[in-house]
């Protein structure tokens, strides 16, 4: 016989760990400093003892923490290769020939929208954010500091551009997840998200044109010629150092996954530089615990110290604890309460897909999870879009505007943490330029309250307006 379910969990009790969550990491970030490590655990813990108090057993509690563990297992992975991956590109020289080679080639007054474009395209064709800022975005974080850009304003226009691509990409997880959830197709749920999407790469591309105007004056062209001519003489950048980049370029056109496309972009970065002459000790040195420079320029050495395995485990850590507390949340249904009470405000089209919106941003706050972001609204909302006699390609659109586009704006959040680390610049620091990532779930609200887009069941085309007020 199959045991009873614990009754729901009421509405007020499923509040109470949010609401110590927050306080306590207000307390420990903004008062005393420190990270949200802690605060995560503890939120944990009262989201289990609410769980236990309506009649979960302690399996349950613990089956919610090792499956979302699980569920970033795929993350981290990632993550920790693309820490080796970083170390052995800069003690290949890869990474100091690109940034060598941005220097020559952009202006520090078009270089903003340049590198949110270049990240667009890379990411469009590999269907992957992190891998786009894990290689391509590592390079521009240099040169833009070496130009003397405020590496926040690049680590905007890297993200921005990052995540323009991974929406729209048919290889991307989150643009297949999507429309499964939901229920419609892919490639009707790609052409939908231009309604969204496009205006906010457009009012990103100008709003980095404006910045990127009055940064002329902030680069010392004596200091970029002396940057340039230490990177020039101590790695002597060629084109073999374009080499393991292309290979990892034609992996991701064949569309081979990400794990084992940049473990292979990793390791010939390592076989490369023991090529040029590194010790083989040095390789490992740098693929573990990031690369040491000494080139007898404090600023170069200071440009390009960074990456290694072991630099990406505080991300992983607080990705673990955030997981603990999304899975607890999650597992025990309050997350889904918590949600599903924010459907008695939706009485319009609009609201409906504000709501939706609003509601995948809550779930990637505190699951700390865009998949979950993603997945619980699309679960709880399918039936409610279908009765009001709405397309499903809406509601798709709205889980990937409000849960893909928002996750790395969140610091605990997997993909917050992980743009935090592999980019070097804190995730509050760069939020402020994200701009297509602030711009996409605005738009996407405004396009449900003027009904611009929003597909009805019985029309053949998805572009005539419903009732949206």
């Amino acid at each position: 016989m199959t045991p009873k379910a614990p009754p729901a969990i009421p509405f007020a009790w499923a509040l109470v760990p949010v609401v110590v969550l927050i306080a306590l990491l207000a307390a420990t970030i903004i008062l005393l400093g420190g990270t949200g490590h802690l605060p995560l655990v503890l939120g944990a813990c009262v989201a289990g003892l609410v769980a236990w108090a309506h009649g979960y057993t302690w399996e349950d509690i613990q089956a919610g923490v090792t499956g979302a563990i699980h569920l970033a297992m795929g993350a981290i992975l990632i993550l920790l290769t693309i820490g080796v991956l970083m170390g052995t590109w800069l003690a290949s020289g890869i990474v100091p020939a690109l940034i060598a080679w941005g220097l020559e080639l952009l202006s520090p007054s078009f270089f903003l929208p340049a590198s949110c474009a270049v990240c667009s395209v890379v990411s469009l064709v590999s269907g992957s954010s992190w891998s786009t800022a894990g290689t391509v975005g590592l390079a521009l974080i240099g040169v833009g500091n070496a130009m003397g850009i405020d590496p926040a304003m690049t680590a905007g226009a890297v993200i921005s551009g990052a995540y323009f691509g991974d929406k729209l990409s048919p290889m991307s997880d989150t643009t297949n997840l999507a429309p499964a959830m939901a229920g419609t197709d892919l490639f009707t749920h790609i052409r939908h998200m231009l309604w969204s999407t496009g205006p906010s790469w457009v009012l990103a591309m100008i709003g980095f044109s404006i910045v990127g105007a009055g940064l002329e004056s902030a680069a010392d062209p004596s200091s970029i010629a002396a940057i340039t001519d230490v990177l020039e003489t101590q790695f002597n950048p060629s084109l073999i150092h374009l080499t393991v980049p292309a290979v990892v370029a034609v992996m991701v056109g064949f569309r081979l996954p990400a794990l084992p496309t940049l473990l292979t972009g990793a390791l010939l970065g390592g076989v490369l530089a023991a090529v040029q002459g590194t010790p083989i000790q040095d390789v490992l040195v740098a693929a573990m615990k990031g690369f040491a420079p000494d080139t007898g320029s404090a600023e170069v050495d200071e440009l390009l110290a960074r990456g290694g395995m072991s630099s990406m485990a505080d991300t992983v850590l607080l990705i673990l604890c955030a997981m603990s507390f999304g899975g607890v949340m999650e597992r025990t249904g309050q997350l889904k309460t918590l949600a599903g009470k924010t459907l008695a405000a939706a009485r319009s089209t609009g609201s409906l897909i504000a709501t939706t919106i609003l509601t995948s941003i809550g779930v990637n706050v505190l699951a700390a999870d865009q998949y979950l972001a993603v997945v619980v609204p699309g679960r709880m909302y399918a039936s409610e879009y279908t009765e009001r006699g709405l397309d499903p390609k809406n509601l798709s659109r709205a889980l990937e505007d409000g849960g893909t586009i928002t996750s790395p704006l969140i610091p605990w959040n997997t993909c917050g943490a992980f743009m935090a680390s592999t980019l070097g610049v804190a995730t509050l620091a760069y939020l402020p330029w994200c701009f297509l990532n602030l711009a996409n779930p605005i738009i996407g609200m405004i396009l449900g309250f003027t009904g611009l887009s929003i597909a009805r069941l019985d029309e053949d085309q998805g572009d005539g307006p419903a009732d949206a007020a």
